[in-house]
């Protein structure tokens, strides 16, 4: 699979997002699968591996540390910090206090069975607590050894830059595909210009630019799929949105390439810089997204996707108005 330098790393361009093996999409791969799972992505060339504490409240991290532990010289990992389940009728709870960060990073250590994480994320900005304050937990758990670099997920390009000016940025990881533009408004280029890593997760747009997920699955959803509370999802949205998938795949089977290969291929087109972490559950997909590393398309094919599938042609917002105070992330002026 093609690399990218990631910070002072070099990694798969395309890397694996664990937290299917936890939750998500429905029901959570079993831990024997999830260890399939892993070992084939070391066969296929996945060297970029990306957990969190909340995935499982650190099952995600347990099966990594389980299952390819012992081989830890053969990947870069990254995990989240500052995110994690909440209670009673608060389902998340976020929290950016210093003290908090050490801690979580220590459980994770031991969930991981490892000395170091390469690359450890604060999951989301914690608006009660100054981002200095935040990083200045990360910049100690750099100068201990603990972690070799940091990274900030969902989060403005103001917020970024004054996370750079504590301590430098290595990478920050947004959703970012072709049905979700935000990352546009500001955070890319400022990535770009400071010099970070962008980490794209939800590349395939939770499955929508696969062509897999169709109504049947919108109509009856599994209870424990978070796309039930998306508004894009919804049915009435879901139907417009399916509409342009017909133009879409025009373009992928003139490429010679699935659909997701395609929308992998866009995402990585966007900058040497940005990286790409689907997830899955599925052995084949996890071969198919491989394959997406190594589709080239060039501008004019670019151009075409850029028409067919953004911000203006995709029906609802990315998340709903109870969900969108916790992310930082600069938003489009129609989804305020």
């Amino acid at each position: 699979m093609k690399q990218r330098k990631l910070g002072p790393f070099t990694v798969s361009a395309v890397g694996l997002g664990c937290m299917n093996f936890a939750h998500g999409y429905g029901n959570a791969l079993s831990r024997e699968d999830s260890a399939t799972l892993l070992l084939k992505a070391l066969d296929l060339g996945y060297t970029h591996f990306d957990t969190a504490t909340m995935y499982g409240a650190g099952k995600s991290e347990e099966i990594i540390g389980e299952t390819i532990g012992s081989r830890r010289d053969e990947f870069f990992l990254a995990s989240k910090c500052g995110l994690y389940p909440g209670k009673g009728d608060k389902p998340r709870d976020i929290d950016g206090d210093p003290k908090r960060i050490k801690q979580a990073c220590e459980a994770s250590l031991k969930r991981l069975k490892t000395d170091v994480i390469d690359l450890y994320y604060l999951h989301r900005f914690d608006r009660n607590i100054p981002i200095e304050d935040s990083v200045g937990a990360f910049a100690e758990l750099v100068q201990e050894g603990k972690i070799k670099t940091y990274g900030l997920s969902e989060m403005s390009a103001e917020t970024i830059r004054r996370a750079h000016k504590v301590h430098p940025v290595t990478a920050v990881q947004t959703e970012y595909s072709l049905w979700t533009r935000n990352a546009e408004i500001a955070v890319l280029d400022t990535c770009r210009e400071l010099g970070i890593s962008f980490v794209a997760f939800s590349p395939l747009a939770r499955a929508f630019l696969t062509g897999t997920f169709g109504m049947d699955n919108v109509l009856n959803p599994n209870p424990g799929d978070l796309r039930r509370n998306m508004p894009r999802f919804a049915p009435e949205n879901y139907a417009r949105n399916l509409k342009l998938l017909d133009d879409y795949k025009l373009v992928a089977d003139e490429v010679g390439c699935s659909m997701a290969e395609l929308a992998l291929a866009w995402v990585l087109s966007k900058g040497d810089h940005i990286h790409a972490i689907p997830g899955t559950t599925s052995l084949d997909h996890l071969a198919e997204n491989a394959r997406g590393a190594d589709v080239e398309i060039d501008q004019s094919v670019v151009d075409r996707l850029d028409a067919i599938i953004n911000q203006q042609t995709v029906s609802g917002p990315r998340y709903s108005a109870a969900q969108q105070p916790d992310i930082d992330t600069e938003q489009f002026p129609e989804e305020h």
